[in-house]
């Protein structure tokens, strides 16, 4: 399994697009992995004959461990390589000769046995378990009477991917007393101090089972509401200069570099200078310790096809000049859409941007991407009635508006900063030079 990113460390098996005994070639797609942050292909390091597959569609494998062999035209098929090391049944250490002779039980982590009955997607309970938690109890041995016992931290205390792994890590310890294979209700955990409210399914509804990335959506937008208290602050910009500077250059940038001119780069733009003036809101939280990044990485929030949302990363944004972020931003765009994006090119971002605008929204109140601290919505632009202070007296003038609407973590980031930072985009926003040029 290759890593497919820093902060990748396994990937669920999707699909495999090779048989055993097929001839691949090299850099050939063998199979489809999932990992939290993206969808791509596995391609072959190496021409030969797929002797061997060692996990099945549906499983999750780390990052290191071996997926398949491959040999040479020739060789001889591997035909008893164990399906995967998690299917093994636990081996349990002898016990070992005392000083007084006597035998006496090491202290090893238990490991439960391949548990081959599938789970349940939800328990008598009521609680619903995905089928990345699933498929990982069921390759470590955890009984759903274990799942029910494990408190969530997802939505609805629904039990995580997360969760589970610290779980199976804390029963691996020495002292650790594995939960019996059918307990009693009076030892699962409490019940959280709120429920989900019921919800009728009779009558006139339609049941739609959220599909892979949505849950991955739902899970990392409450974790965000969990970690970081949100504050939003609004200012509106007048931002005329800016709108007719671009009417006057989009079919420049069109006919010379090919390149649709929007809004958006011209926003990150200004998103860049503020940044440079208040670096402080270019960090993220580790307990009590800020890490405050050198590196300016500019997510920008895409709708796809689908309806989900995907943040690809303009990595370095602040050596761009306009033209480059112009490319930038339509080439992550575009593949966004296409579903072309490599694991590197969605992660490491600082800063995000989302153009709610684009939906016709005048503003919006933006969950931050953690484990950055900020996160800038820009609304739609709106032709306005204004006064207009001149030299000769103030004028009613027609003038195009927009808001933008900034949430930070309030943990690190207070009203002075967050405030004063929109405030400073706005200015770059409203200082446009409609004589500027590239």
């Amino acid at each position: 399994m290759p890593k497919m990113g820093e902060s990748v460390a396994e990937a669920t098996i999707l699909k495999w697009l090779k048989k055993e005994g097929d001839k691949i070639e090299m850099d050939e797609p063998v199979l489809e992995i999932a990992t939290d942050k993206v969808d791509s292909e596995v391609p072959s390091p190496a021409a030969g004959i797929l002797s061997k597959r060692m996990f099945e569609e549906g499983q999750v494998v780390k990052v290191g461990q071996v997926i398949a062999t491959i040999a040479a035209e020739g060789e001889s098929a591997v035909s008893e390589t164990p399906k995967a090391q998690a299917a093994s049944p636990a081996v349990m250490p002898a016990p070992a000769p005392s000083s007084n002779g006597k035998s006496q039980v090491q202290h090893a982590p238990v490991v439960a046995s391949h548990i081959s009955e599938p789970l349940a997607k939800s328990s008598s309970s009521g609680k619903f378990y995905s089928p990345l938690v699933r498929t990982i109890a069921k390759q470590e041995g955890v009984s759903m009477a274990e799942l029910e016992m494990i408190p969530g931290s997802g939505a609805n205390s629904r039990v995580t991917k997360n969760d589970l792994l610290k779980h199976i890590e804390t029963r691996k310890s020495p002292g650790h007393i594995p939960a019996p294979a059918h307990a009693p209700a009076m030892q699962q955990a409490p019940a959280p101090a709120y429920s989900a409210p019921a919800v009728s399914t009779s009558g006139n509804t339609e049941i739609i089972e959220m599909d892979r990335m949505r849950k991955l959506i739902a899970d990392h937008m409450v974790m965000s509401k969990q970690t970081s208290p949100h504050v939003t602050s609004f200012v509106e910009a007048d931002v005329t200069n800016l709108v007719q500077w671009r009417d006057k250059m989009k079919s420049v940038f069109e006919k010379r570099d090919g390149e649709k001119l929007t809004f958006t780069p011209l926003f990150i733009e200004a998103l860049i200078k503020a940044i440079k003036d208040f670096p402080m809101i270019n960090c993220s939280v580790d307990g009590t310790k800020i890490i405050l990044k050198k590196d300016i990485n500019i997510g920008m929030a895409a709708a796809l096809p689908s309806g989900n949302l995907i943040v690809p990363v303009i990595r370095n944004a602040d050596r761009l000049n306009l033209l480059g972020l112009v490319k930038s931003v339509n080439d992550l765009a575009g593949r966004a859409r296409a579903n072309k994006l490599s694991p590197d090119e969605i992660q490491g971002g600082t800063y995000t941007l989302t153009n709610v605008g684009t939906f016709g929204n005048v503003m919006g109140t933006p969950i931050i991407n953690q484990p950055q601290v900020a996160i800038m919505a820009t609304g739609a632009i709106r032709k306005k009635p204004a006064v207009i202070e001149t030299p000769q007296g103030d004028a009613i003038g027609i003038r195009h508006f927009m808001f933008l609407s900034h949430s930070y973590d309030h943990r690190v980031v207070d009203g002075a900063l967050g405030g004063s930072f929109v405030r400073r985009v706005a200015d770059y926003l409203e200082q446009w030079d409609v004589n500027r040029t590239l």
